[in-house]
């Protein structure tokens, strides 16, 4: 049997609109890089997780065509909309994919998207840059689905960023596309972290390690960094480590300059200023 591979297109920094969300000091603030993973045999491919706006699905769809195969899925870890808004266009411009999620990831997408367009901040973030809605995604089955006769298996992994998160594993060449159950060096967003969503997260991370996976490509990552197991370690203790500043009770603004501190590396810090907002009290600014 051929061998699969894997590539992956980082979406940059998306600006948003200032008057949307700013960081504390009142500058514009951006939205994380995005990882999209295409997993790629002799004549087909798989992407995880399209991106945020028109633009971004554009470049994204160019990468893919350069490849040369037949794009047959698109999967979506997870319901957050920063990792599937973006398919609309890719449906439109690769005729014949099927879209695979699971049942909580499908009930998200309407919720987020009823009628076709984007509610909630979305639209104020990124004006006239989103895509309608209304591609069909179709439940995954429990044991995956293909690419050139190699299976690709959804993995559940419980509360992340957000609670029903999955990853997509892939045997036979030892990758895990891990959505936002990992990141590499970007600032983890935490803002659904409460009631024991940090534990919950270290479960998630623990499923992934049990995988015993080569590869681990993050949802939100550094490009220019590799895709390497040892960032399961390192979200791990970004999660500790936040967890120690919170213990602590901090104002949002202490939250947000200590977590900073302690990562002064980490990209975006406009997800750290999300995470305060959400965890902390208004009256602790």
């Amino acid at each position: 049997m051929s061998t699969l591979r894997f590539d992956v297109h980082v979406s940059g920094m998306a600006p948003v609109a200032p008057a949307a969300l700013t960081l504390p000091d009142g500058t514009a603030g951006a939205w994380s890089p995005l990882a999209h993973t295409l997993i790629h045999g002799p004549t087909e491919a798989a992407l995880v997780d399209p991106p945020i706006t028109l633009g971004q699905a554009a470049e994204l769809g160019d990468w893919v065509e350069s490849f040369g195969k037949r794009l047959t899925a698109v999967y979506l870890t997870h319901g957050h909309a920063d990792h599937w808004l973006g398919t609309q266009p890719l449906v439109e411009r690769f005729p014949g994919i099927t879209v695979y999620a699971t049942p909580t990831t499908i009930d998200a997408i309407r919720a987020t998207a009823p009628e076709g367009k984007a509610t909630g901040i979305w639209p104020a973030l990124f004006p006239g840059q989103i895509p309608v809605v209304s591609f069909e995604p179709v439940t995954v089955p429990e044991d995956g689905f293909q690419v050139d006769g190699h299976p690709l298996l959804p993995v559940r992994a419980g509360h992340s960023d957000t609670d029903n998160t999955t990853v997509l594993h892939v045997p036979s060449i030892g990758l895990v596309a891990a959505g936002d159950v990992v990141y590499n060096n970007v600032h983890l967003y935490l803002a659904e972290a409460a009631d024991g969503g940090l534990d919950a997260w270290r479960r998630a991370l623990d499923v992934v390690a049990s995988l015993a996976p080569d590869h681990v490509v993050s949802g939100h990552q550094d490009k220019s960094r590799g895709n390497h197991p040892s960032d399961i370690a390192e979200t791990r203790s970004y999660l500790d480590a936040a967890e120690g500043v919170l213990d602590g009770r901090p104002t949002r603004l202490g939250y947000f300059d200590e977590m900073t501190r302690l990562f002064p590396d980490r990209v975006n810090p406009l997800t750290v200023w999300l995470s305060a907002r959400r965890l902390l009290p208004e009256d602790s600014e």
